[in-house]
């Protein structure tokens, strides 16, 4: 550790409101307002085509934790938590509106197509949908934004098959960014694995353009650990009621939290530093008193 330099830069939060805005707009408009309360620096939306990404089978499947559910199929259910492609433009000119800066995931080809027409600062894969080799191309080819990739139960060769695929046009250093992610609503400590930060600096910090941590356990603890291992975006689900009606409310930070991690992470920013002085300012006064002359 005698020569250890890290290159800590502000960090970047994420509050991933996803479908937790349960398909009112007025509630998604409500979330950004907190996010922004709360010191987010992006919020982030999901966008998906349902009958493109689900088979006919899992589209009129019923959903499988049906006290979650908002229709009587799976299918029913993701087409009612859905933002078409104006809502979500609707969504983008309000983020622009008042100061914070929209994004979305996507889950298909067309959503992919579709969000890219709004040129954001980058675009988002979850860990499900990875490995989709026909959506990675669009966002590869046609996308000039950040790739944000979460690497969530993925194997160690599928990543490096995807980092590759971005390699073969140059892509990766200039544009992909990979989240250390463990999937589950929510994830015990045990399971955020934080040391898989480090694997990836060691397999990845010269070959992607960033690397980041996506959370879905419980507080704000591990956020702060991932930054300080090297995470530079932290990406968080985001609700103003964890015990509403969803899946990843369970999982997400209400604004309370959220305004706890933003505030923690700033002052850990600020503090990863070397003294600039043997005996600082703050510390003249102490020694002075203090400092023991015998």
């Amino acid at each position: 550790m005698k020569n250890f330099k890290f290159d800590y830069q502000k960090p970047k939060v994420i509050a991933e409101i996803g479908c937790n805005h349960m398909g009112k707009m007025e509630l998604a408009k409500e979330l950004i307002d907190l996010a922004k309360q709360s010191g987010a620096d992006y919020v982030k939306f999901q966008k998906r085509n349902n009958k493109e990404l689900l088979t006919e089978e899992q589209y009129n499947a019923p959903h499988p934790n049906p006290h979650n559910s908002y229709g009587d199929t799976y299918g029913a259910h993701r087409e009612y938590l859905e933002f078409n492609v104006e809502q979500n433009k609707e969504l983008k000119e309000y983020c622009d509106e008042i100061g914070i800066t929209y994004s979305t995931s996507v889950w298909d080809v067309t959503s992919a197509k579709e969000m890219i027409s709004f040129n954001p600062e980058f675009l988002k894969v979850p860990s499900a949908c990875n490995n989709n080799f026909d959506m990675l191309k669009v966002l590869r080819d046609e996308f000039k934004g950040q790739v944000q990739l979460s690497i969530g139960m993925t194997k160690k060769d599928e990543v490096e098959e995807i980092v590759k695929f971005f390699e073969t046009n140059n892509q990766a250093k200039s544009r992909l960014l990979l989240y250390s992610c463990t999937s589950g609503y929510p994830v015990p400590a045990k399971d955020v694995a934080l040391l898989e930060i480090n694997w990836l600096y060691d397999n990845y910090g010269e070959r992607v353009n960033e690397i980041g941590f996506s959370g879905h356990h419980l507080g704000i603890a591990l956020d702060v650990a991932a930054y300080t291992l090297g995470a530079r975006w932290i990406e968080r689900h985001f609700t103003k009621d964890r015990t509403w009606k969803g899946t990843d409310h369970a999982a997400s930070l209400e604004p309370g939290g959220l305004t706890k991690l933003t505030r923690d992470l700033k002052s850990v920013y600020e503090a990863l530093n070397y003294k600039s002085d043997e005996i600082l300012p703050i510390e003249s006064v102490q020694r002075e008193k203090l400092k023991n002359r015998k």
